[in-house]
C-alpha cells in the first residue's frame, strides 16, 4: 500500500522512484521483526531499494501515519486495509500473496513484477509431539472441513483471506520452508531479538 499522494502507480514504477530517492521513503510497519516488516525488507533485498523502516506499536498506529501521510509505505495484511482500499484512502500496488486475491482480484501480484516474491501470513493448529495420531487425524480431517465450509470459505475471502487445507506432512514441509526463507531475510536485514 501507498499512501494516495506517492508518485508511483505500479510496482515498477516504485521500485524506479526508490531506486533515484534512496533513503527517502519511509516503510511504515507494527513494529520490528513483525510480518509486515519482514515482508518489506523482503521487497528490499529482492529489488536492492533501501526503504526506511519506521516502527509503530502495532498495525493501528502505522496504517493512521499511512493514511495521513507521514509514511509513504506499508506492507500491511489485507485484513487490516482492505476497507480502506475499497474506500479508494489507499492505493495498492500489488499483493504479496503468490497470486491475485479473490477479494480484490484487479490487483496484481507482486511476484508478477518480482519472480519468487511471496509474503503471505498464515495460520495453523499445533499439537504436542506426543500426540496420538488418530486425534491429528481427527482434528486434520475436521479442521479441513471447515475450511471448505461455503460459510467459513465466504467469509475469509471476504475479509482478504484464503483457506489453506493439506496435510499434517505438508504443514510441517511448510512450516520448514518458511523458516528458511525468512532467515535469510532476517539475517539480510541484520535483526536481532530484543
Amino acid at each position: 500500500m501507498v499512501h494516495s499522494s506517492f508518485p508511483a502507480a505500479t510496482v515498477p514504477e516504485f521500485i524506479a522512484y526508490a531506486k533515484t530517492n534512496p533513503g527517502k521513503i519511509n516503510m511504515a510497519s507494527s513494529g520490528n521483526g513483525t510480518s509486515p516488516h519482514i515482508a518489506g525488507e523482503l521487497f528490499n533485498m529482492m529489488t536492492g531499494v533501501g526503504m526506511v523502516h519506521v516502527p509503530y506499536r502495532g498495525a493501528g498506529p502505522a496504517l493512521t501515519d499511512l493514511l495521513g501521510g507521514q509514511v509513504q509505505v506499508m506492507f500491511a495484511t489485507m485484513v487490516s486495509v482492505i476497507e480502506h482500499v475499497r474506500a479508494g484512502k489507499l492505493r495498492p500496488l500489488a499483493v504479496t500473496t503468490a497470486t491475485r486475491s479473490d477479494a480484490l482480484s484487479e490487483i496484481p501480484a507482486m511476484g508478477d513484477f518480482l519472480p519468487g516474491y511471496e509474503a503471505s501470513n498464515w495460520y495453523g493448529v499445533g499439537v504436542p509431539k506426543s500426540a496420538p495420531g488418530a486425534i491429528i487425524d481427527r482434528l486434520n480431517k475436521e479442521i479441513n472441513a471447515g475450511l471448505l465450509d461455503p460459510n467459513i470459505k465466504a467469509r475469509l475471502t471476504e475479509l482478504g483471506s484464503e483457506p489453506l487445507a493439506g496435510s499434517p506432512a505438508a504443514f510441517g514441509t511448510m512450516i520448514a520452508e518458511e523458516t528458511a526463507k525468512w532467515a535469510k531475510v532476517i539475517k539480510f536485514a541484520n535483526l536481532k531479538l530484543g
